[in-house]
């Protein structure tokens, strides 16, 4: 039988079940990595385990997220990490080699290979032909310890791309386009893959942003084939030896096909405060921009920067703008520098250079001004991430947000009249790996080091027989994970203090919200469709739990942060009937008098609701696994035999 690249990938690592839809799977991992405000609970979550050493083919822990060093904190953990990494066998990246979806293509992804990321945006490697998922720390930890990563078998969406892009036009305008097509909600449960006569026409760089941005599709992954182009990118990275052709069979089916045609793309925005808010640039021109950000994970490249500093030359950035740019990795870095004339131009033009790190992306740093428009070539305008609740986040291609540098205003750019920048890759990059540190053969001799502000790891308690609590909180649809636990420079460094960082669950949303559940002994969410989308970061799991929430009950959910509430031991339900949502109130007092039994039944639960008199159904999907780690009180519970928690 045929089979398309997805398929291939997925059934040379098949460790259990059955490459069917919907069906739950177990892969093999060859590779992981980590960054520092997923990470260090990741470590913590290993180090439970007993693991002495790591087992997969290639893991790897980064710092490129809490860089900002104002107290201990953060440098704490950073000790902490490389540490952690010598003692059980990681490579480590130092802080200052940049972000972790740049370095990891550049120097570890492998074609053909599967790699596992506690961040949401791993799947950026897919643009090289791996198999690469975001899932929440925990679920590296366990991959990290040789065991399989269990997911629903997705099905795979396959995008045929015709023609080739037009000048001004590039792959950031090609998952916009898709993100206005599908919406954030449009990926769950796919892998979108890529297929067609247009894939030899993009270059390593646009596939990159189009599969990290496949994350806010909701996409369990994105991939594209491993061809000519992927051969190129990786002798110009000296890793010529791990190159392999690798397509979809040629009469490969899919379960969905979408068609894009290149040719008819022009560049596009999105709007606040949602990825998929997309329309034409010149649909929204003329309005007044006060900040340009281009960088981020997403469009932080060599050939990135150098067409920004291309439009740049000669010019200087409008009055109203701060304009900021950042090289994704320090080879980046090192060929802006280097070739003399993308660092000097950025630099005379008035750009601000800004380290290789996440930085404004996470609100670690950047902030706009009050009420302000932003243009950014990041991957998320969420509400408030930026760091300035009222600020308006626009995304747009390096080349758009340059123009609006340039203009002080939301500009297309071909409306410039400019050439069209020529940027090369270069037959060879600069490859210097000093600052990535490799695993000793033992690290068995090696201190791991722990700062005061590393404190132990919660656990839930086994589920009981019944639950019983209030509605602490509810909330519509799309909420994102930034929502439920925000990032920037407050909140970010107390990742590795759980009592510390559960003050902060809801802040933006309802600042009462801890206080209430501590007061309330916990309780239970209400959430609209798409509940937990956007970021896998486990702590939107693992500080309710701390607090005590019990069950999730929502319309829907998003993948990776469904998984983490079954990880920690919540209960994620949905509707039987969608229209029941309305009829639950916040305050309201809920139970489901036989939960236990129903969960383990694999039977819908009954839910009371005291406050109304009033009986409904909730529903679920869990495989038997899952039912395990419920009834255990979550996945580290499960694995040391279902003992409780504090």
């Amino acid at each position: 039988m045929p089979l398309n690249l997805s398929q291939k990938i997925i059934k040379e690592h098949l460790i259990s079940g059955e490459m069917t839809a919907g069906k739950e799977i177990g892969i093999r991992i060859d590779q992981t990595l980590t960054q520092d405000a997923t990470g260090t609970m990741a470590y913590l979550q290993f180090e439970a385990m007993g693991i002495p050493r790591v087992r997969t083919r290639r893991s790897v822990s980064y710092v490129d997220h809490n860089m900002l060093q104002t107290d201990f904190m953060n440098a704490d953990d950073h000790r902490y990490l490389q540490s952690v990494a010598a003692h059980y066998g990681l490579y480590f990246s130092r802080p200052g080699n940049g972000i972790c979806h740049q370095v990891h293509r550049e120097r570890f992804a492998v074609p053909g290979q599967t790699l596992l990321g506690s961040d949401s945006h791993t799947p950026t490697c897919g643009g090289l032909g791996m198999l690469a998922i975001g899932a929440g720390g925990l679920d590296v930890a366990v991959a990290m310890a040789g065991a399989p990563f269990y997911l629903s078998m997705p099905r795979i969406l396959g995008v045929h791309l015709k023609g080739s892009l037009e000048p001004w036009v590039t792959g950031k305008d090609v998952i916009l386009e898709l993100l206005r097509q599908l919406t954030v909600k449009g990926g769950v449960g796919r892998i979108i893959e890529y297929f067609g006569e247009g894939v030899a026409s993009l270059s390593v760089s646009d596939r990159f942003t189009i599969t990290n941005m496949g994350a806010e599709l909701g996409a369990t992954t994105s991939v594209f084939p491993s061809d000519e182009q992927t051969k190129l990118f990786l002798v110009a990275q000296h890793r010529e030896e791990e190159w392999q052709s690798l397509s979809a069979d040629r009469d490969a089916g899919y379960d969905e096909v979408l068609e894009i045609d290149l040719n008819r793309l022009e560049p596009m925005i999105a709007q606040p405060h949602s990825p998929d808010a997309v329309v034409p640039v010149r649909a929204v021109k003329g309005i007044a921009v006060q900040q340009v950000c281009v960088g981020s994970c997403t469009n932080s490249s060599y050939h990135d920067l150098a067409v920004a500093a291309s439009m740049m030359q000669d010019r200087v950035v409008h009055p109203d703008v701060s304009f900021t740019l950042t090289p994704g990795s320090k080879q980046v870095f090192e060929m802006i520098a280097g070739d003399g004339k993308t660092l000097t131009n950025l630099i005379a033009a008035g750009a601000r250079v800004l380290e290789s790190a996440c930085g404004p992306c996470i609100g670690m740093g950047q902030a706009p001004s009050s009420g302000a428009v932003s243009i950014r070539s990041f991957n998320r305008n969420f509400e408030g991430r930026s760091g300035t609740l009222n600020a308006k986040v626009y995304l747009a291609s390096p080349e758009t947000c340059t123009a609006c540098a340039l203009t002080g205003e939301i500009t297309d750019p071909r409306d410039l009249k400019l050439k069209v920048p020529t940027v090369l890759d270069p037959g060879k990059f600069p490859v210097n790996d000093n600052m990535l540190i490799p695993p000793p053969r033992s690290g068995e001799t090696i201190e791991v080091i722990r700062g005061p502000n590393i404190r132990p790891l919660p656990t839930a308690r086994t589920m009981p027989e019944s639950l019983r609590g209030q509605v602490l909180l509810k909330v519509g649809d799309n909420i994102t994970t930034d929502h439920i636990m925000p990032a920037g420079a407050k909140v970010l460094p107390l990742r590795s203090n759980i009592p510390a960082i559960s003050e902060f669950v809801f802040e933006r949303v309802d600042s009462a919200f801890p206080k209430r559940a501590k007061e309330s002994g916990g309780g239970f969410i209400l959430g609209g469709a798409n509940y937990g989308q956007g970021s896998s970061r486990e702590h939107a799991a693992l500080a309710p739990m701390y607090l005590g929430v019990m069950a999730v009950l929502a319309k829907s959910f998003a993948r990776i942060h469904w998984a983490n509430l079954i990880n920690f031991g919540i209960l994620p339900l949905t509707f039987e009937n969608e229209v029941d949502y309305e009829s639950i109130n916040q305050g309201d007092a809920l139970e489901m008098p036989h939960v236990r039994s129903e969960v383990e039944s694999g039977h819908s639960i009954t839910l009371r609701n005291v406050t109304r008199n009033s009986e409904l159904k909730m529903k679920h999907a869990f495989t038997r696994r899952q039912i395990e780690l419920l009834l255990a009180g979550g996945l580290l519970n499960h694995i040391r035999g279902g003992s409780s928690g504090n």
